[in-house]
């Protein structure tokens, strides 16, 4: 699909007044990319448009977190995620982003628009646990599909637990 470098440990950060933001098709391949979103993923609008957004997924991410993602913006609703992108050349950022769903004018949706914003460092250090565990979790699972149903089941059951939706549990951290 797209070639991914190697994840290195240094960080791309970018201004608390910039917002990233991006647009994809129903099937999540970008159709609209910022200035923003290109300088900090290290790519020109050419290199991204066309491809999944998943071009800046960084492996440190549960898949469980874009499960939840993608079943709450197919079913219509917006979400607040923490994310921790990569750029082109390795190097990550953390965002705090905002997706909503695109409608037309039938009201179907026609695709997916996301606002990020530079995250608190204290709303990193709050879901870098829980993204460890989910991700400790996916890897206990010889199987990928097993794996992510455990990680997916593990996070929805602590949010049943706080009675919490995810967008909530979100901004009960460092947000």
């Amino acid at each position: 699909m797209f070639d991914r470098p190697s994840p290195l440990n240094e960080e791309i950060k970018f201004g608390v007044d910039e917002i990233i933001v991006s647009k994809t098709d129903t099937r999540g391949y970008l159709t609209y990319a910022n200035d923003v979103f290109c300088r900090v993923a290290e790519m020109s609008t050419h290199d991204v448009i066309g491809k999944p957004h998943a071009i800046i997924r960084h492996p440190d991410m549960p898949r469980a977190v874009f499960k939840l993602l993608w079943e709450t913006i197919k079913g219509g609703n917006e979400i607040f995620a923490y994310v921790k992108n990569m750029s082109a050349t390795g190097r990550y950022y953390w965002v705090i982003a905002h997706v909503t769903p695109s409608f037309a004018p039938d009201g179907s949706i026609s695709g997916f628009h996301s606002n990020r914003r530079c995250p608190s460092r204290k709303g990193i250090s709050d879901i870098e646990p829980l993204y460890q565990r989910l991700l400790d979790e996916e890897r206990k699972h010889s199987n990928p599909k097993d794996g992510l149903a455990a990680s997916y089941q593990y996070l929805t059951d602590m949010l049943a637990e706080k009675q919490v939706s995810y967008s909530k549990f979100i901004w009960s951290t460092g947000e």
